[in-house]
């Protein structure tokens, strides 16, 4: 997320009420979560395992609970709460308002697109021209549906990041302020989800077409012309290539990267990242034809039992 305007690192300070490190002039241009940060963001870490990670990004400002050696030409927040703290901002530069009307009076929606009976358009949602919107779709705030977009009945866009964090006693909710974008001639089926991003977007790219009942978690990129059968389940943060192939009921696992032209077949489990133009089968995913061999091979075990019991 970008903030409204450039802030210095002593007003984010006092805003959170924490100590800092740093030249009090030091500009912070935005926040992000780890995965999407860019130079002028705040990241935020609480956890011994990613100080390096966070440390070393191209974040250029650091919110975090320990004091440590600042890299040059950055800049911490030392916080005793860095997630809550971070929520704190979110609020701050996001704060939560919401459209009671169906259609908000800061939507907006190009020449020739068609919004049927019950559609909600949430505050900045954008829409396009020679777009279709079902009925009950919902889009949250901030959606961006590009041209010649089709979407199905109840279908939900922009719907919170899947993120919380364990308390004691309870989950912690990290506020999203991310998006979701909808690219050209893209057609999404009915009953689908597709969050939007903990802080950056979430991204369908053109010409990719998605079945019913399918679920794409926050910060996702999809390339173009992609297509997704029924019931495909992908997680967060995850990377598509232009023309990947998921088939029915295939789940995918966060933050991994998908290549070029790969094709998943059905009810396969993908748990790490997948060459481009390659046909992957099984839990986890591996080579189609490897697994297929395997499976074969498998089938002739109680033959094999039997003459060796013999």
């Amino acid at each position: 997320m970008k903030l409204p305007s450039p802030s210095k690192l002593k007003d984010i300070a006092a805003l959170i009420n924490c100590q800092y490190d740093g030249s009090d002039d030091h500009i912070i241009t935005g926040l992000n979560e780890i995965h999407m940060v860019e130079a002028g963001d705040i990241v935020f870490v609480d956890h011994p395992k990613y100080y390096d990670k966070a440390l070393n990004s191209k974040a250029t400002t650091i919110l975090i609970n320990k004091k440590t050696e600042c890299p040059k030409g950055k800049a911490l927040l030392i916080s005793d709460d860095p997630f809550r703290d971070y929520n704190k901002l979110v609020l701050h530069f996001q704060p939560v308002s919401y459209s009671m009307k169906q259609i908000s009076d800061s939507a907006k929606v190009g020449a020739g697109s068609v919004i049927m009976p019950g559609v909600y358009l949430g505050n900045n949602v954008t829409i396009g021209t020679n777009c279709v919107i079902h009925p009950n779709v919902v889009i949250y705030d901030n959606c961006h549906i590009r041209n010649n977009v089709i979407i199905h009945s109840n279908t939900v866009i922009g719907a919170d990041a899947f993120y919380y964090k364990k308390r004691a006693d309870k989950f912690d909710k990290m506020i999203s302020c991310g998006r979701v974008v909808i690219e050209d001639d893209v057609e999404i089926g009915a009953l689908c989800t597709i969050d939007k991003g903990v802080s950056g977007d979430t991204i369908i790219g053109a010409g990719t077409k998605i079945d019913n009942h399918v679920q794409i978690g926050h910060d996702t990129q999809t390339g173009k012309m992609c297509l997704m059968a029924s019931q495909v389940g992908v997680s967060g943060v995850v990377k598509i290539e232009d023309g990947v192939t998921l088939w029915g009921q295939v789940g995918v696992k966060s933050d991994i990267h998908m290549g070029k032209g790969a094709v998943v077949l059905a009810q396969s489990g993908v748990g790490m990242d997948l060459e481009a133009g390659k046909s992957y089968f099984g839990t986890p995913a591996q080579d189609a034809r490897t697994k297929m061999r395997e499976l074969a091979a498998i089938k002739m075990l109680p033959d094999l039992m039997k003459k060796i019991n013999a």
